[in-house]
């Protein structure tokens, strides 16, 4: 087992012998206990690596990949709505509750790593999606974890299950 460490106040990921700029929430970190819906807050913790999502198109899974992974399609979403049974799980659209759509006009989903972070059971509005997945330009996110593209690429056949992600 391996953690990639995130280090909130400088903005960089640890892993191995790797160290990589990257952005969080655009409301910067807060602990876990204080994290809500749609913050913008990324919660401090340690927490599981469970999966890749892949957009087709736009990414592929390397061939040395060790971690679970599907394809993503425009049926794909992510509930958002603290009401839904599905909080904070993958759902298809058209959802009858609030939910993201995996499919982004824009890259930073063409690659979604799943952290386990409020799974196992969510708890209605202690805050969904939160992914380690490609940043835009630097831009803040909306409480996830997110680096370049090309860093993502190298660093995604280095993980494996059981790896975690530590943000401090």
């Amino acid at each position: 087992m391996s953690a990639l460490l995130v280090d909130t106040n400088n903005l960089t990921l640890r892993f191995k012998q790797n160290i990589i700029n990257c952005v969080i929430g655009r409301s910067g970190p807060c602990p876990a206990d204080q994290k809500r819906e749609g913050d913008g807050h990324t919660p401090l913790g340690c927490w599981p690596v469970r999966c890749v999502l892949f957009r087709p198109g736009r990414s592929r899974p390397p061939p040395q990949l060790k971690l679970p992974w599907r394809w993503i399609g425009m049926q794909d979403g992510w509930s958002d709505d603290p009401l839904d049974p599905s909080y904070n799980q993958p759902v298809r659209l058209r959802h009858p509750f609030s939910a993201e759509t995996l499919i982004r006009n824009d890259i930073l989903y063409d690659i979604v790593v799943v952290l386990g972070y409020n799974d196992i059971p969510p708890i209605a509005s202690k805050g969904s999606a939160i992914f380690f997945h490609i940043a835009d330009e630097g831009k803040a996110t909306e409480g996830c974890v997110a680096i370049g593209r090309s860093e993502m690429d190298a660093l995604l056949p280095m993980l494996k299950p059981g790896d975690l992600m530590e943000i401090m």
